[in-house]
């Protein structure tokens, strides 16, 4: 299970990294006159790594949804989460 987790954290964190690599190989293959938002973009890149990350998970460990559903929250939101845990520990003199 707390394997599951880690891919999780794993995929939610390179989603955005991953991003990019997908939309040059969609914009070379299939997509040359299609456009594609980049929300949508965002949404299927974090699907094809929840997707990877599901299916490793099934091949090494018993193959949790909940755990790898946290684990991706936390990938995504972790480094914003702790930004702002860095900016509440510094102390603003300019305001």
């Amino acid at each position: 299970m707390l394997g599951t987790f880690i891919l999780g954290i794993i995929a939610g964190w390179g989603a955005p990294l991953a991003e990019p690599k997908i939309k040059e190989f969609l914009d070379g293959v299939l997509l040359d006159e299609v456009p594609v938002a980049p929300k949508e973009m965002a949404l299927l890149s974090f699907a094809l790594c929840m997707l990877a990350a599901a299916l490793v998970s099934a091949a090494l460990f018993s193959a949790y949804a909940v755990p790898l559903t946290l684990g991706a929250a936390l990938g995504v939101f972790g480094p914003r989460l702790r930004d702002k845990w860095q900016a509440r520990k510094a102390p603003d003199y300019d305001s």
